[in-house]
């Protein structure tokens, strides 16, 4: 038996150790080892993932383009009220946000209808170069206010999500995986371009999540990332013995390790070979951009890049958190167009935001506003040919039951719009790989497949709306999907993230390994959504350091789980 650390994988329901043997394969391997993607590494404390050439490069090149996709992920749930202003209906912007709107007096118009808060003027130059576009309402029909799931939807594209349950493989993943079903058992090392996918932050990764394999080069961080591109850091496997019961195993493993050390000297010829002609600020978004701008100008061949901003999620104190991020994110995409525009290629990157939802009309009793559903989606680069508002505006004088703006554009056929039209896949792979939506493309300023845009639909002139059922008492199916789990954030203070699909009066207590009740953690009416309860802050009285047990009780429906307090 092999000397290497095994810890079981175990799935929401573990059914044992036989049936978990019986269910091993090199997946669930990779699993046990903690290694999701298709090969790791370790740096520091933290695995590092990469993935073999994709034959999305192939595709591309086949397609005669040379264009780059990047994803910006605005992590916790964007503000699109604090994003894009709507000036028509500034009245009633400013009547729901009476402690938290932005004077007309800091609105930057970009038009009569439509502007932007004066903290995202770095933005304003690109929007007169023709390299901003705004689409209003993104979102999708029942739209989930839970971070997890809401995640999972944006980037799996299974409108059936619900919880912890849900598809595992993502839109590009799936589209990877299509045009190269061999990927795990034939590596073409040997090619010359770099990783097709780099993203920087293991969270979210489902977006190049595939069926055997994630896709994409991972590093955890932005640190991670740069010391690669530096040094062409390399990890050695083949000490590992390779006689003991796993050893095909580790094999592939070593064959992966052999891929991802290639990479690492890949990224760091590019990085090497690039530069950066513009100084960016000294924040964590900007890092990853000016990275971004020595691969893409070093030409590492990557088509698709990922990365990411967190602390979107303001339930307090909004103006000043949104601010400073906003601000952040326009200098730094500002930036890195000035600086890719030094080896004109300006033209062939599309950057594209998405979060896994927006935020209410109303602020909340913190100057804060809650999960909500719609929200715009903002594109940047000289590839748009143009800057515009696109779509429809949700109405803030007609939102649902809880204050929502409803959604007017299918995130989904932003993705089909970018997979067809910048990224040039055919068609029907990229509804097939949409999970059988219908192609609907957005006019957002490029077209490769060549095919007419058709007009965004609407009844009576107004923007189809799905309407929302009525609040019913809950099934049985309805009580036992509800969402709970102890989770600890970056300050150790244990918490308990519980996501409900309806409003019920939840009681929460605490008890000692002995069975004793310690007090009551929560004990009040929960409406349909997420929220995330800090244990230390709910007890009255201090809590010594060691194991306990949280019980959940809806209606007759309980539920329990151990979580440390450090």
């Amino acid at each position: 038996m092999c000397n290497i650390p095994h810890t079981p994988y175990k799935g929401l329901e573990h059914e044992g150790h036989n049936d978990e043997h019986k269910e091993w394969s090199r997946r669930s391997f990779l699993q046990a080892l903690g290694i999701a993607g298709s090969g790791s590494m370790m740096l520091g404390s933290h695995f590092l993932t990469a993935s073999a050439p994709s034959p999305l490069t192939s595709a591309i090149a086949a397609a005669e383009t040379d264009n780059i996709l990047i994803l910006i992920r605005l992590s916790g749930g964007n503000d699109g009220l604090s994003t894009v202003i709507p000036i028509e209906q500034y009245d009633s912007y400013a009547k729901a946000r009476p402690n938290i709107y932005i004077p007309e007096s800091k609105v930057l118009k970009l038009t009569d209808e439509f502007g932007i808060p004066s903290y995202m003027g770095a933005l304003q130059s690109m929007w007169g170069e023709g390299q901003f576009k705004a689409v209003h309402g993104v979102g999708y029909e029942g739209q989930s206010l839970s971070h997890f799931t809401g995640s999972d939807i944006f980037a799996n594209t299974d409108l059936t999500t619900t919880g912890f349950s849900g598809l595992n493989t993502g839109w590009m993943g799936r589209h990877f995986e299509y045009l190269y079903p061999d990927y795990l058992s034939d590596f073409p090392g040997s090619r010359p371009e770099g990783p097709a996918a780099i993203q920087v932050g293991s969270y979210g990764s489902l977006v190049f999540e595939g069926e055997e394999t994630n896709y994409a080069f991972v590093t955890n961080n932005i640190e991670q990332l740069e010391q690669i591109a530096e040094t062409g850091l390399q990890y050695d496997v083949d000490g590992v013995d390779d006689t003991c019961m796993y050893g095909d195993q580790i094999k592939f493993l070593r064959g992966v390790s052999n891929v991802t050390n290639e990479y690492a000297g890949k990224i760091h010829q590019a990085y090497m070979r690039g530069s950066n002609q513009v100084e960016y600020q000294d924040n964590y978004f900007a890092k990853q951009m000016a990275v971004l701008a020595r691969l893409i100008k070093g030409n590492l061949g990557t088509k698709v890049y990922m990365i990411s901003m967190g602390g979107f999620d303001t339930h307090g104190n909004q103006p000043l958190a949104h601010e400073r991020l906003m601000t952040n994110l326009s200098v730094a995409i500002d930036n890195f167009y000035d600086d890719v525009a030094f080896t004109q290629q300006d033209d062939k990157v599309l950057s594209m935001t998405f979060s896994e939802f927006g935020r209410r009309i109303f602020e909340n009793g913190s100057n804060g506003t809650d999960h909500g559903k719609a929200a715009p989606t903002l594109f940047f680069g000289a590839g748009l040919n143009g800057s515009a508002f696109v779509g429809e505006h949700p109405t803030l004088d007609n939102p649902d039951g809880r204050g929502n703006l409803e959604y007017t554009m299918d995130f989904r056929d932003l993705y089909a719009t970018v997979l067809a039209e910048w990224l040039c896949v055919d068609i029907p792979l990229v509804e097939q790989h949409l999970l059988d939506h219908p192609y609907a493309p957005v006019n957002l300023g490029f077209n490769c497949s060549g095919i007419d845009f058709p007009d965004i639909v609407y009844s009576d002139g107004e923007p189809t709306i799905p309407t929302q059922p009525e609040p019913s008492e809950p099934t049985s199916e309805m009580l036992g999907a509800i969402v709970h789990k102890p989770f600890y954030p970056t300050d150790s203070m244990p918490h308990i993230y519980l996501e409900m699909a309806f409003t019920a009066h939840v009681d929460i207590k605490l008890f000692n390994i002995l069975g004793q009740q310690v007090g009551t953690i929560f004990n009040e009416m929960m409406t349909e959504g997420s929220t995330e309860i800090n244990i230390r802050e709910r007890m009255p009285q201090h809590l010594a350091a060691g194991k306990y047990i949280y019980r959940i009780q809806v209606q007759d429906q309980k539920m329990s789980k151990s979580v440390m307090v450090a």
